[in-house]
């Protein structure tokens, strides 16, 4: 690529203000960029600032970069100006195929050719998105998980027409911004991690459809279950874990027959009005009277908390994720410590 080194961007532009286009603003914000923003909604602008002010305090408590603050946000009614100067465009539309394809190209046209383009859409191919640019080497995914502000992934991988090299721009960007990005080895549907959601997410709608368990039990069971182990190892070395001094292959060898029992189901099952309210009914029993934005700031509190017991017990591969900007980084400066 051409334009600004990674670690050297200074605006980044936001299309699309909704739960991740704002959570990347936040997020943007908070690493003392300047964050100019498009969307054509009728209360974005609104939605927005109330996400800035609600969520900044806890920002501030986990740390802020140097030259952080909210008045490095700016609101665009148009598009064009909130790309036409931005080192790198992160695309927030809805996850509409032809809407999203559409988006990118209107963005490729109102923005610098060098600038990198990167979509978080959460299934779509880049092939498919970056049909209709004019400059479709610089398209990549970049395709987060909620909330950004807070969760460090990032799937980075690139369609069929990507420059590579905008592909290492985007990680190393992603680096220098603190997120921790996971190049992709290939272009799938639903990509890595949206996958193993999908297939819990399924089999959990089977065992309710089926009155195998309730809501209740399956929240239940994760939570205070494998959730807690998958925040540090994943579930692939939890198994190799639970092998014993074999680890995975005796995992495989002592278990593999159990593979056959028929456990779990592959296919989706139908959602029927009946599963449907057996969800919506476990959910409200959970949620005792909370409401979504209660809910949203407890879990937030909770993340901020888990990230530093992640960064302290850390035992993935050699990098380590940069996303938990603790009091001991120099590029960080804390208001305050989580206690």
């Amino acid at each position: 690529m051409t334009g600004v080194e990674p670690d050297r961007v200074r605006r980044v532009g936001v299309v699309g203000a909704g739960v991740i286009g704002g959570g990347w603003a936040l997020h943007y914000l908070r690493m003392g960029l300047d964050v100019a923003v498009y969307d054509p909604a009728p209360l974005a602008r609104t939605g927005l600032l109330r996400l800035v002010a609600e969520i900044w305090p806890l920002l501030e408590r986990i740390g802020l970069r140097d030259g952080a603050s909210p008045g490095r946000l700016t609101f665009h009614d148009d598009l064009a100006p909130a790309v036409a100067g931005a080192d790198v465009i992160q695309e927030n539309s809805p996850e509409d195929g032809p809407l999203k394809r559409g988006v990118l190209a209107a963005i490729d046209r109102a923005s610098r050719p060098e600038a990198v383009i990167a979509s978080s859409t959460s299934g779509f191919a880049m092939t498919m998105l970056q049909a209709d640019c004019a400059h479709p080497g610089r398209c990549v995914v970049g395709h987060p998980f909620n909330p950004p502000y807070l969760i460090p992934l990032v799937e980075v991988v690139g369609g069929e027409r990507t420059d590579p090299a905008a592909v290492d721009w985007l990680m190393a960007f992603y680096r220098a911004v603190g997120k921790r990005p996971l190049r992709l080895s290939r272009e799938l549907p639903g990509f890595v991690g949206n996958r193993l959601q999908e297939a819990m997410w399924r089999e959990a709608l089977h065992m309710v459809a089926a009155g195998e368990a309730t809501v209740e039990e399956i929240d239940e069971a994760i939570a205070s279950g494998p959730g807690l182990r998958w925040a540090q190892m994943g579930p692939c070395l939890t198994f190799h874990l639970a092998g014993g001094g074999g680890g995975m292959a005796h995992m495989l060898d002592h278990f593999g027959a159990a593979l056959l029992e028929p456990w779990t189901r592959l296919a989706a099952p139908p959602l029927t009005p009946e599963l449907r309210e057996r969800m919506v009914d476990g959910c409200l029993r959970e949620a005792d009277g909370r409401s979504v934005a209660e809910l949203e700031r407890i879990r937030d509190e909770f993340l901020a908390e888990l990230l530093l017991l992640v960064e302290r017990f850390a035992v993935g591969p050699p990098e380590r994720p940069e996303a938990v900007l603790s009091r001991h980084d120099p590029a960080v400066r804390p208001e305050a410590t989580l206690s």
